[in-house]
């Protein structure tokens, strides 16, 4: 097949027509030393929305460089935070930073291009005073302004404090700032408080939105408040023209996050930072607080967190040690007698077996799905109830880790009496200490036949975990014949 001769002479006359267009008056310049190409917020926008915002919301309109800016001073507050305490925390910032709380409201739930941060709350300690101040968008063509603001803000040595910021907030402003051709203000670090609350307090609270935060932990609740679904269509709907009052509901809102966002700070540095004081909190807490310290290898302050927790009273135990499980269903739902199924926290009942608390997923009690849990301490981290037991093997896992080896065998022997299948694995924890670290061939062999006795009972009452077993088989046959070797001929 040839080619059609008509093609590149088709090309050629297209590229010299665009090139004779480009040349004529009005068109783009030729060469590589063009210009750049205009800025797509540049020129100057009429005042007016920006004046008429401030007007309504108590707030100050800034006609800067880079364009209008509303800027609204929120009137300080007593808020007195104990930095030296406050760095004793895990992930949390040294006490010569200072500390910036952000909060955005955007346009929508994305990071991209099309999302716009159009109220950015900011607030600063002043001694024991809290500061804020918050900064609305009149227009998009005003956006270079609000950047500008926020660079004075944030300083290279300074650490951003935020709720999901992390993962939201601070992309979305960085995003902003690429868009807009400048490089986002550098910064000492960043305190995500979301991951802190998950981790410490997702024990006792259904999730771990601000708002719930606020009810659970700073006693405050919201009454009249906005919904965050209905944020954007408030502001578009403002910029098209219509009232704008509903933004004061908004600005109300925000500043009621960044606001939170200090007092759960100081609520975290007055309860936990030192040991006299969480000595009677929830036992749960100090158990997410030991994972906390754990994930910064501070092994020594989680190994007294669990401590607090064992030794605290807790909740009432049984005359055998254990815990009893909360009177929260398995997806965290109230199933105590008397709640009725019209309560919202309570879901119909269709018969059958009522359902108790314990672990969650498929590796709810420690089952795994139906050929049971693997042989590895995994299982013990599911759920979101804190047992005698799993707080004592969190406890071994620790020691372990600080190489107090028979310290370690004896926590998780006390996690054993949770029975089932993680007792058995308990067990096998116990007898791998006693084998690789201890040298006892035949206390690792006892350990597996502790764990057997206890899979035994699990099968005659209907529920087999077929891989453990099978682990516990290989690990007997192996250790057997390891001890028969160690012994001399003719014993028994």
């Amino acid at each position: 097949m040839t080619a059609d001769p008509a093609v590149p002479v088709t090309r050629e006359r297209r590229l010299a027509n665009l090139r004779a267009a480009l040349a004529r008056p009005g068109g783009a310049p030729e060469g590589p030393a063009q210009p750049p190409a205009r800025a797509p917020f540049s020129g100057r926008r009429s005042g007016d929305l920006a004046r008429r915002l401030a007007r309504a919301l108590g707030a100050e309109a800034a006609d800067t460089a880079d364009g209008w800016l509303v800027r609204r001073v929120v009137a300080p507050v007593e808020i007195p935070l104990d930095r030296d305490r406050l760095a004793v925390l895990p992930a949390h910032p040294p006490a010569s930073a200072p500390l910036v709380c952000v909060d955005t409201e955007t346009t929508g739930l994305a990071t991209a291009a099309g999302t716009l941060a159009f109220l950015v709350g900011l607030a600063r300690w002043d001694g024991a005073s809290f500061r804020q101040t918050q900064l609305l968008l009149p227009d998009h063509a005003d956006e270079p302004a609000l950047l500008a603001e926020i660079e004075r803000w944030v300083t290279p040595d300074a650490w951003l404090v935020s709720y999901n910021g992390r993962g939201f907030d601070w992309p979305l402003l960085e995003a902003r700032f690429r868009l807009a051709g400048r490089a986002a203000p550098a910064h000492a670090g960043h305190l995500d408080l979301l991951p802190f609350v998950r981790r410490v307090f997702r024990h006792r609270m259904e999730d771990a939105r601000l708002r719930t935060v606020e009810e659970r932990l700073l006693g405050v609740t919201r009454s009249g408040d906005v919904e965050g679904w209905e944020i954007p269509a408030i502001y578009l709907d403002v910029l098209r023209g219509g009232p704008v009052e509903p933004l004061a509901g908004v600005v109300i809102h925000n500043e009621k996050d960044v606001r939170s966002l200090g007092l759960l700070l100081a609520h975290v540095e007055r309860r936990y930072a030192e040991r006299e004081t969480r000595l009677d909190a929830p036992r749960g807490d100090l158990a997410g607080l030991a994972r906390a310290y754990a994930r910064e290898r501070r092994h020594a302050d989680a190994l007294a967190c669990l401590d607090d927790a064992l030794a605290g009273p807790g909740e009432a135990r049984d005359p055998f040690g254990r815990t009893p499980v909360s009177d929260a269903g398995p997806d965290g739902d109230d199933v105590r007698p008397g709640s009725g199924w019209w309560e919202p926290r309570t879901r119909p009942h269709f018969g059958g077996r009522t359902p108790r608390g314990g672990w969650r997923g498929e590796l709810a009690a420690g089952r795994g799905g139906p050929l049971g849990p693997e042989a590895s301490a995994a299982p013990w981290n599911a759920g979101t109830v804190w047992t005698d037991e799993r707080i004592a093997a969190e406890r071994a896992r620790v020691l372990r880790r600080l190489g107090r080896w028979a310290e370690a065998g004896e926590a998780w022997q006390a996690a054993a009496g949770a029975g089932g299948a993680l007792g058995a694995i308990a067990w096998i924890e116990v007898a791998k200490l006693r084998e690789h670290r201890l040298a006892d061939a035949g206390g690792a062999l006892a350990a597996t036949r502790a764990a057997w006795r206890l899979l035994e009972r699990s099968r005659a009452l209907g529920r087999p975990y077929p891989r453990v077993e099978a682990d516990l088989a290989r690990r007997a046959a192996r250790l057997a014949a390891r001890v028969a070797r160690t012994r001399p001929d003719g014993a028994p």
